[in-house]
């Protein structure tokens, strides 16, 4: 049962994926996004952390996502664009990170990581959610509160760059305008 469930999670998640990749309009790709991230928190569901599958919901399915259709939406880049490349050099050096992150993957797979010994599936330590509480509000304070002023940061940066992109524009005149 729990392999079948595996597969069919895993088919969500790179649909998903594929989808974030392959779709033309922005909007599409951030909901494609979050179906992917819904799997990974099925994954982590089924190693048995309800707490990082919990925080993959809340804090990325939701808030970052509806941060990048915010982001999206305010910018209109959802609007069409020529169907010409304007970095041609771009998709090749893509493809040729591509498949040397594919290679690095590969070789490092059920290898000795950086710390010399074989990963461990599905072991925490003692981790429930009031010592994460704990560690979050009390030694990792400052970095949870810069990060929500980057997020802050980012937002109130996109509404400046979406409105200075607007005041170019010229404005047409109305008929009773003409008029008088």
């Amino acid at each position: 049962m729990i392999a079948v469930m595996f597969f069919v999670v895993a088919a969500l998640v790179l649909g998903g994926a594929l989808g974030v990749v392959l779709s033309p309009n922005p909007v599409y790709s951030a909901l494609f996004l979050v179906a992917t991230l819904i799997g990974i928190a099925a994954f982590f569901l089924m190693e048995n952390a309800q707490l990082l599958a919990a925080v993959q919901i809340i804090v990325y399915a939701s808030a970052v996502v509806v941060l990048f259709l915010f982001v999206i939406m305010l910018l209109g880049v959802d609007r069409y664009e020529g169907l010409g490349d304007p970095r041609p050099l771009q998709r090749p050096v893509a493809v040729v990170v591509g498949i040397i992150l594919v290679l690095e993957i590969a070789l490092l797979a059920g290898h000795n990581w950086a710390t010399g010994t074989k990963s461990q599936v599905g072991k925490l330590h003692g981790a429930n959610i009031q010592s994460v509480a704990r560690a979050l509000f009390t030694t990792y304070l400052w970095p949870f509160e810069i990060t929500a002023i980057l997020f802050v940061a980012a937002v109130v940066g996109a509404v400046v760059l979406a409105r200075r992109s607007g005041r170019g524009a010229p404005v047409e005149s109305s008929s009773a305008e003409v008029g008088s």
